[in-house]
């Protein structure tokens, strides 16, 4: 599929943000004052970058209100409503924290909705019976896991950190191995993708030019070019991160964490470039 540099964009830094406010929020100890200030916006900033990322996707981004109508049906729409439940209660909480108010369960409740954020995030992919390689249980783990390891980095828990980075590295590539074959064991053919028994490859392509659905969702990349960014992907989300030296605590804490957000880039885009979805069949891009 296309990778809108957008959707990695909005996935990354809303997750990195939502992880770290929730760890501002299960915090028995939170930092009051200015420190407060600085953590709580940091956090906000993040999430709001990402959301507003996410409405340069839209073709008619004035049209975004309109995402929190259809909750009922639309994972989209849940998303909205939580994001915006997160961001008002965490900005209460943060809000009182600054005037020196410690309320412990506003912010367990915050960090629980910004946690459902994230899963909502999730689902709008992992419910896509469409494209096998989402369609899995690994894919909200790891949009969940990969946000709570960002936000402890940017917490500064690097106890916390150090002990979750390993285990994001064994699901990402766990979710790269399970999901490689996931396409054949979903039993999608030319045949039920087109309805038609004894289906054989057409005399004439669908279309005589490009069109929408063949450049968001029939979009591939090349297996040499694949097994390079996981490398990379791996290597700066989980490994340099673990490796770094501790004789210098809060810069290589920094380092720490632009590495891991670079991996995560790097596999949030391999993400949505390897999703193959079943209408790929029809186009004979698989």
């Amino acid at each position: 599929m296309h990778a809108a540099p957008s959707l990695v964009f909005f996935t990354t830094l809303s997750g990195l943000g939502l992880g770290l406010l929730t760890w501002l929020g299960i915090d028995p100890t939170p930092p009051t004052g200015w420190v407060a200030l600085v953590f709580f916006a940091l956090g906000h900033g993040l999430t709001l970058a990402g959301l507003g990322a996410s409405a340069l996707h839209l073709r008619r981004p004035e049209r975004a209100l309109k995402a929190f109508t259809q909750w009922r049906t639309s994972w989209l729409s849940r998303e909205a409503w939580a994001s915006a439940a997160a961001l008002g209660v965490m900005g209460l909480h943060g809000l009182l924290l600054m005037l020196g108010v410690v309320v412990l369960p506003l912010g367990w409740l915050g960090a629980a909705l910004a946690l459902v954020t994230v899963g909502t995030t999730s689902m709008i992919y992992a419910q896509l019976r469409t494209v096998p390689r989402w369609h899995h249980w690994t894919t909200p783990a790891l949009f969940l896991w990969l946000s709570l390891t960002g936000g402890a980095l940017l917490a500064g828990r690097a106890g916390v950190a150090l002990g979750m980075l390993p285990l994001a590295g064994a699901l990402q590539l766990y979710t790269w191995w399970d999901g490689d074959g996931r396409f054949a064991r979903a039993g999608t053919s030319l045949e039920t993708a087109t309805g038609l028994e004894n289906a054989s490859r057409p005399l004439f392509p669908p279309h005589t030019g490009s069109n929408y659905v063949m450049r968001e969702m029939a979009g591939t990349v090349a297996r040499r070019h694949v097994t390079k960014l996981r490398a990379i992907a791996l290597f700066l989300m989980a490994i340099l991160p673990v490796a770094l030296p501790l004789p210098l605590p809060h810069v290589l804490g920094v380092l720490a964490l632009v590495s891991h957000v670079a991996g995560v880039l790097v596999s949030r885009w391999l993400f949505f470039a390897e999703a193959e979805h079943v209408v790929s069949l029809y186009y004979g891009r698989r």
